[in-house]
């Protein structure tokens, strides 16, 4: 597995301060803001998508809630349409993506898989959840058992 570049590094920064630009004023509203969080772009690793190419899949954490998400491994990339569809095909299954921006430049393919982290108790807690959710993800899934 390749290593990811220092501007791949960069723009998964600008994601996450995307998301704390245009959500945060709002989320720490909501009910289960958790404080003890912010954004943060965690364990993206490569995978080529047989429709896009070649994108980074990894884990956005937001003091509200953890996403599957999937950017363009290339900055160059025009931002799909807004709410627009995508199946994300993993070694555990397939996961449907929604595109949202996240201000001017910023975008994503996301799925909230949880939308309540007031249990988590610090950035290293988020840090190690995010860890094992793509692990999950990315691992094969075992074959089903058809009574054998």
């Amino acid at each position: 597995m390749h290593a990811l570049t220092p501007e791949q590094y960069a723009r998964l920064g600008r994601l996450a301060e995307g998301w704390t630009h245009r959500y945060l004023r709002d989320a720490k509203r909501q009910r289960g803001f958790n404080p003890r969080l912010a954004a943060d772009a965690l364990c993206f690793q490569r995978h080529t998508d047989p429709e896009l190419g070649e994108q980074l899949v990894g884990a956005l954490v937001t003091p509200v809630s953890l996403w599957l998400v999937m950017v363009p491994a290339a900055d160059s990339v025009e931002m799909p349409e807004v709410g627009s569809h995508h199946w994300l095909a993993l070694p555990s299954g397939e996961y449907p993506l929604e595109t949202v921006a996240l201000g001017e430049e910023a975008w994503c393919r996301r799925l909230v898989l949880l939308d309540d982290l007031t249990d988590v108790t610090s950035r290293q807690a988020a840090s190690r959840l995010a860890q094992q959710l793509m692990e999950r993800v990315m691992a094969e899934r075992p074959p089903a058992d058809g009574g054998a």
